[in-house]
């Protein structure tokens, strides 16, 4: 497909999402490098991802640190701001990421935070980031068992989605990011759902995939920043399956945890369409947990009103409705 560049605006700030493929290489030519650059990266990428920016930059210190959604932690996030004291960072420097939405949350949210706000780039390298996370300006970490219920929004300066670092990505990591993609087709794009469900090569396909998906997410964070309305959509399956996710400690994927819990708000003629095209992808339909554990979880979720938690569901592919729902109803779901 050649290079695309989708240029996002959000609180009238304007940054490109740069798609193509051997991006690396050019990481100086689409990021401002000709200052001090701190390169934070998950300790699950290849090296030579690192070393191709590293090289790229005037000025550079890197932090590893673990992958994992139970490293997005506080310990983590005070390391990633000692090391910016450590080496002298200004709000005129920059960080990097480099790695999946867990490394990219937590990054952000450092950036956004040393010395109220200094320039982030991202440069995600899980499907599961390319399609989702790299867009729309959410920062976070974890904290007592709640997911990204710390954070702020604040838009990145740039982000660099190279499709070629999803070569080294396993399979099941790489299907359970294609459950993002399958989302926002489900709620917006009937056509590019029915694209993803009948395409026979999705690896041949992916920047396509990638490219609609986020075409889809920056039409809704541009007309919603804040999560006022429209944003909320994009929290289809986010409900019970971020209750999921955490309750089994993390040992199901979070795109895994999201097709389950598409699953229990729609019709059941939707319902057998979605398991059809999660089965396809070698995807969980079901998983044991314990619901009471997941209730509580969901009492925190940061959708909830009041008495009522907004919920997303879709009983025709490629729309939605939202339903605010009580704690007790969404109970009688499980």
């Amino acid at each position: 497909m050649g290079r695309i560049t989708l240029k996002i605006e959000e609180e009238k700030k304007v940054y490109d999402i740069t798609i193509g493929h051997n991006l690396l290489c050019d990481v100086n030519k689409l990021f401002d490098l000709d200052r001090k650059v701190l390169i934070i990266a998950d300790d699950n990428i290849p090296s030579d991802y690192i070393a191709s920016v590293k090289t790229k930059c005037k000025s550079s210190t890197t932090l590893t640190l673990p992958h994992g959604e139970e490293n997005k932690n506080f310990e983590n996030y005070q390391k990633i701001i000692k090391t910016l004291i450590d080496n002298s960072f200004t709000r005129k420097d920059a960080v990097i990421a480099i790695g999946g939405g867990m490394i990219g949350d937590m990054s952000a949210f450092a950036a956004s935070t040393y010395m109220r706000g200094m320039d982030f780039y991202n440069i995600p390298t899980t499907l599961l980031s390319q399609v989702d996370s790299s867009i729309g300006g959410k920062t976070a970490i974890d904290f007592m068992n709640v997911k990204n219920i710390i954070g702020t929004f604040s838009q990145p300066k740039g982000v660099l989605i190279d499709v070629d670092t999803l070569k080294t990505l396993p399979k099941r990591e790489f299907n359970s990011g294609l459950v993002e993609a399958v989302k926002i087709a489900s709620t917006f794009d009937k056509s590019f759902f029915d694209f993803i469900k009948s395409c026979d090569d999705i690896v041949e396909n992916i920047e396509k995939i990638i490219t609609r998906s986020l075409e889809l997410k920056k039409m809704v964070v541009e007309n919603d920043e804040k999560e006022k309305g429209l944003r909320k959509v994009l929290n289809f399956g986010h409900t019970i399956g971020h209750a999921i996710e955490e309750v089994k400690g993390y040992k199901l994927l979070h795109g895994e945890c999201v097709g389950i819990g598409m699953l229990y708000f729609t019709n059941e003629n939707v319902k057998s369409i979605l398991k059809d095209i999660l089965e396809k992808f070698n995807l969980p339909t079901t998983c044991n947990y314990d619901k009471e554990k997941v209730i509580e979880l969901i009492k925190h979720d940061k959708k909830s009103a009041g008495s009522t938690i907004a919920t997303i569901h879709v009983n025709e592919i490629g729309n939605y409705e939202i339903v605010n729902m009580t704690i007790d109803e969404i109970s009688k779901l499980l």
